[in-house]
Formats: structure tokens, C-alpha cells, sequence
């Protein structure tokens, strides 16, 4: 649990980087771009970057403040995630865009996709396992990541075709989903425990 050690940092990278899963949100980004909503890559990742940072240091707090423990915040989250899922599977519109900012900034790029209940979670859960300054090199380093697709979003989609992306938006749409369950029965348990 000392300092920095190149070691923790890649491992804690791998992890968050599966569970950002930038790459995965790719055609729910270029979905948004076509409804009209623009994605800001800079705006976008600062956001979210403060929000990981903010949660990473005062979340428990935070969370025990609305009383409110790590599993329920994550089987909310397994839920919002599981919408999303359904989405893009069944080519549905589920959130509906009503409120001011037409912007696809915040909502949902942000939250839930890139600072959303699982980054929080794995980011509190990997607090036990990693010194503190691995853990934030390996989220910075994830964070340059997000901003380089973000930016490239774009040319991603021309690589890809429509076809492409229309195959990809339903694959990961199933693999969004997948991780909503593990989210949920991994977190619904221990809450039945807490119950019983």
C-alpha cells in the first residue's frame, strides 16, 4: 500500500478500462451524434474525470451521508445500465431528451457511461487493494484514453460503416447488459444478506 508501483498501476488500469469500456460506448456515441445531440470530447472528459477523482475521495462519505451503501448504489446503477442495454438491443428510446440541454454531454455520456455506478463502485472497491496514487495514474491514464475516442468518434465510424457500427451498437449492447446483471447479482446479495 506504499507509493507509486508500475505494477498496481497497470493492474488497476486494466480494470477500470474494462469497466469504462470506452470502445463499447462507441455506437451509443455516434447514436447520440445522429439524433442531433453533440458530444463534447474536452467537456466530456473533464467532467468526467472530476466526478471519478471527487467520488474516488469523498464517495463514502458521500454515501453514507444519503445512508445509502455501496451495493444498493450499484444495483441502482446495474438498472440505469440494463436501460441503456435495452436501447440499443431493441432500437428503442427509453431516456427521453425533455430537459434544456440538448447536449448528449452530460447525459448520458458522462453519467452513467463513463462516471456511472460501476466506475464508482470499482474505483471504492480497488481503494482496498491498491495504494491511492496507482489507482489515479491508472484512471488518468484511462481518462487520456476516453478523450482520444471521444475525439475520433468519427472516424471510427467511417472505418466501421453503418453496417459496422448497427452489428457493434447491438453486440455491445448485449455486453452492456451482461454487465448490468453481474452488477445486479453481485450486489443484490449481499443486500438479501444485510436484509436477513
Amino acid at each position: 500500500m506504499g507509493g507509486l508501483d508500475f505494477q498496481e498501476c497497470i493492474s488497476a488500469f486494466i480494470v477500470l478500462f474494462a469497466v469504462i469500456d470506452i470502445i463499447g460506448a462507441v455506437p451509443i456515441i455516434l447514436d447520440l451524434k445522429q439524433k442531433g445531440r453533440a458530444v463534447n470530447a474536452w467537456q466530456a472528459t473533464l467532467i468526467a474525470t472530476a466526478l471519478l477523482v471527487g467520488f474516488f475521495f469523498a464517495g463514502d462519505m458521500m454515501l453514507k451521508l444519503f445512508q445509502v451503501d455501496i451495493a444498493s448504489f450499484a444495483v441502482a446503477g446495474a438498472f440505469v445500465i440494463f436501460l441503456m442495454s435495452l436501447e440499443m438491443i431493441l432500437d428503442i428510446e427509453i431516456f427521453k431528451n425533455t430537459g434544456p440541454i440538448k447536449e448528449a454531454t452530460l447525459v448520458p455520456l458522462v453519467f452513467p457511461l463513463l462516471a456511472g455506478a460501476g466506475s464508482f463502485t470499482t474505483l471504492l472497491s480497488l481503494r482496498a487493494e491498491y495504494a491511492t496514487v496507482n489507482i489515479l495514474v491508472a484512471l488518468f491514464l484511462n481518462m487520456g484514453w476516453v478523450y482520444l475516442v471521444l475525439k475520433m468518434t468519427d472516424r471510427v465510424e467511417r472505418l466501421l460503416g453503418k453496417g459496422g457500427i448497427y452489428i457493434i451498437r447491438k453486440f455491445f449492447g448485449i455486453i452492456l447488459l451482461a454487465i448490468s446483471v453481474r452488477l445486479f447479482t453481485a450486489n443484490i446479495t449481499s443486500l438479501i444478506e444485510q436484509f436477513h
